[in-house]
């Protein structure tokens, strides 16, 4: 009972000593690279930690370098972070590198039988229309309430087993081409290509196994990146406009791809002419490629998705919900530019400030 009694006696002296501790704050790791002068964008990347919440990570890379890493409390190079609509920009890289090998083709009907029966107007959209968002399917991916958006309903309530099937199913609401509509379906729809492209098989091992294996093989394997995990629905299919994952560092290797398709090593590993198609402005929407963001002005909702004005106009972004964001600005910087990578859970409201804080981050590796 005395120890008892000492030890309760203790609990108000250990709560306020918990409470005067300061709190723990974000670990920063800074290389020497050549050329990168991390003077200018030192301070809006301690803001990302102190103004933004919750930043989880924040890497920058200067001509393939990691010239910075910061985690905050909790995170680590241990850690996987979820891509949310980051993936679409990696389901993009994985089409295109069968477009590359003539097994798809950019402007053919998009090879999903279910749209080619006799009278389907769906048996005209491309797989370019597909890429940039303008297919026509009668896609919401914000609905209101938003638990009753297409894409939350498929992703995690009524279609979680067979998820393309539930996007390929929706009608047209316009003409394929004429109008952009952002969509994490479409992006299920490719990556249901891209595995139909590999195997007829419809058994849901083997058509994750198929798919994962050409992503090591044509993608990661090659780009040095190690720690992807995929995640598939029922069917088999990549949830490839939500849900992969990959530590702070491989994240910044997809973003030396999209600078110029290369490795760290020098190899190519996206097709230069491809990377340049994904990093064309749309004719539906001028900051949007295909499954790849742009630094410009026009978007098609009328507000910028990234930070035009700040940075270099050919900075081009995979983007994804709460403030994921891997940022290539082949402008800025030594050599081959510089990658941004910004892990978080940022609501969504808060967006247009951090967009505007990661653009001087990237605006303070300006050239001369």
């Amino acid at each position: 009972m005395l120890r008892k009694a000492a030890l309760l006696a203790l609990v108000p002296v250990l709560l306020a000593g918990a409470d005067s501790a300061p709190p723990a704050r974000p670990t920063y790791t800074v290389t020497p690279c050549p050329g990168a002068d991390l003077a200018r964008s030192m301070a809006p990347i301690r803001l990302l930690f102190s103004q933004n919440p919750e930043t989880r990570a924040v890497l920058v890379t200067a001509d393939g370098c990691p010239a910075l890493r910061a985690y905050a409390p909790g995170f680590s190079e241990a850690n996987r972070f979820i891509s949310w609509s980051m993936a679409k920009t990696v389901t993009g890289m994985l089409v295109g590198a069968l477009v590359t090998d003539g097994r798809l083709k950019l402007d053919a009907p998009a090879p999903i039988a279910e749209w080619h029966q006799p009278g389907d107007p769906r048996a005209a959209i491309t797989l370019r229309q597909l890429l940039q968002m303008s297919s026509g399917l009668k896609h919401v991916e914000v609905g209101d309430p938003v638990e009753n958006s297409d894409t939350n309903q498929t992703l995690f309530v009524s279609h979680t087993a067979a998820m393309a099937a539930a996007a390929i199913d929706h009608p047209l609401a316009t003409k394929p081409g004429t109008q952009f509509r952002y969509s994490s379906l479409t992006t299920i729809i490719l990556a249901e290509i891209v595995t139909r492209t590999l195997t007829d098989s419809r058994d849901p091992r083997v058509r994750a196994k198929t798919y994962t294996d050409f992503a090591t093989a044509r993608l990661f394997g090659p780009a040095g990146i190690t720690s992807a995990v995929l995640e598939f629905d029922g069917a088999g299919t990549q949830i490839g406009g939500s849900i992969m994952h990959m530590s702070l560092d491989d994240w910044g290797r997809i973003g030396g791809l999209l600078l110029d398709g290369k490795a760290v090593d020098g190899r190519q590993v996206v097709d230069p002419a491809w990377l340049a198609f994904m990093k064309t402005p749309s004719p539906t929407n001028a900051e949007y490629g295909a499954q790849t963001w742009l630094n410009r002005p026009g978007g098609a909702e009328g507000k910028a998705t990234l930070f035009p004005g700040k940075g270099p106009a050919t900075a081009v972004a995979a983007d994804g919900h709460l403030g994921q964001l891997v940022i290539a600005s082949p402008d800025s910087g030594p050599g081959r530019g510089i990658v941004v990578v910004r892990l978080g859970n940022t609501p969504d409201t808060r967006n247009p400030a951090l967009m505007q804080t990661l653009g001087d981050v990237v605006a303070g590796f300006d050239r001369p």
